[in-house]
């Protein structure tokens, strides 16, 4: 098969050599060839040097995924071997031995694999396709899955689809929920995981995202801590595990707050499963409308993980606005000597613009704050220094002074 070859501008052939993996149509000049929509290209500078090789999409506003540098690989399964080889070892080396029963084996781009995400919950991989180029070949990267896996004895017993996101729309796709394989062991999509020595139930097909949220793991340890002896309010509880670890740590109560009654449920039966009935309080609300009508110390520790409140740049301001007012509402509602932790997924809201909302915050609600801990997300989650776009989750731990 003839090579097809792109050349790109200057704008673009500077961002690939700062190691980022996406062109962008704008900075396309020329393919010199007849090509499929996820096709791979060869992409040169205008002086006819070699820069990488990627996966061109014209339906995607990213219109090249950059996978290889290397102008020798072939891509074929034996490459994507490789690339689920060096993605395994790597959490093997950077993980603790009893967070291996959940963990992101594939977090797309800092991975090498643009566009897909892949969550181990026990015997289960729930998979998230959102590249065209990754679609095509997904049997043979679904099967190197199952190989490298099996090589280094884990248990799989199925891989369903999570494909249901309408960016899959935007890229050309259709959307659907669907298992790709399972046996006889797999008999409904309710898997029991085990993180920070808590165990959760996980709804792989009805739940958000892929059915449960991995990026906080370690974060959720660090509020262990900083939980005891206090009441704690979770804001946003999703499946109760702030609570919970709040609770291990020594809290004396915690309330779980969610506006999804359906998370709720979840997070009750997640508390029954690990004997933390006695010490739980669950509320169905939304979360603006809680605080303010708690009363000021009726909590001792008020942590706030909202979803992401943008997804662009285009709407970043009014994300800042809400993000603002929510933590705003919170730090008023904590005594002085209190406790407030509070996350931003949203790769949009930068470390340094999310930092200097939490300034503007706390001088409207007339209170300090004393950092304890500034965090991100779990190592199985990894961030690459030159994609801006892998730095997602901010964490802060503050004392209210």
């Amino acid at each position: 098969m003839e090579k097809i070859k792109v050349t790109i501008t200057k704008k673009g052939e500077e961002s690939v050599k700062n190691n980022h993996p996406w062109i962008f149509d704008e900075e396309i000049i020329n393919v010199d060839n007849n090509y499929n929509n996820g096709d791979i290209v060869d992409v040169y500078s205008t002086k006819n040097k070699y820069l990488g090789t990627g996966f061109i999409n014209d339906n995607s506003k990213i219109r090249i995924r950059i996978i290889s540098r290397n102008s020798n690989d072939t891509i074929d399964s034996s490459f994507w071997k490789r690339r689920i080889e060096y993605a395994l070892n790597y959490r093997l080396q950077v993980m603790d031995k009893e967070d291996l029963n959940a963990f992101r084996l594939i977090f797309g781009e800092a991975d090498g694999f643009p566009g897909l995400t892949v969550d181990k919950f026990n015997d289960v991989l729930v998979c998230e396709v959102l590249s065209l180029a990754i679609d095509i070949r997904k049997d043979i990267i679904f099967n190197e899955l199952l190989n490298v896996l099996k090589e280094n004895n884990i248990e799989i017993n199925a891989i369903y689809e999570r494909n249901d996101s309408t960016i899959r729309i935007k890229e050309g796709m259709d959307t659907y929920k669907k298992y790709y394989y399972k046996n006889e062991k797999i008999t409904n999509t309710i898997v029991i995981i085990e993180e920070n020595g808590i165990k959760y139930k996980v709804d792989y097909e009805n739940g958000q995202k892929t059915g449960f949220f991995l990026d906080q793991k370690k974060n959720r340890l660090a509020i262990r801590k900083i939980a005891n002896n206090k009441k704690v309010l979770d804001c946003c509880t999703h499946t109760g595990s702030f609570s919970f670890n709040a609770i291990k740590g020594g809290a004396i109560t915690s309330t779980a707050l969610d506006i999804s009654k359906s998370a709720i449920e979840m997070t009750k039966e997640n508390a029954k499963l690990n004997n933390l009935e006695d010490k739980m309080n669950y509320v169905v609300s939304d979360v603006f409308d809680y605080l303010d009508n708690i009363k000021k110390g009726e909590f001792d520790f008020i942590i706030l993980d909202p979803p992401a409140f943008t997804k662009s740049r285009k709407t970043l301001k009014n994300a800042i606005y809400g993000y603002k007012e929510i933590n705003k509402k919170a730090m008023m509602k904590i005594k002085r000597g209190g406790y407030f932790a509070t996350a931003s997924c949203s790769s949009f809201a930068t470390p340094s613009i999310f930092l200097d909302m939490l300034k503007k915050a706390s001088i409207e609600a007339g209170v300090e704050l004393k950092l304890i801990e500034e965090r991100r997300q779990s190592p199985d989650h990894p961030i690459l220094i030159n994609v801006p776009e892998t730095e997602y989750l901010k964490f802060y731990i503050f004392q209210v002074i």
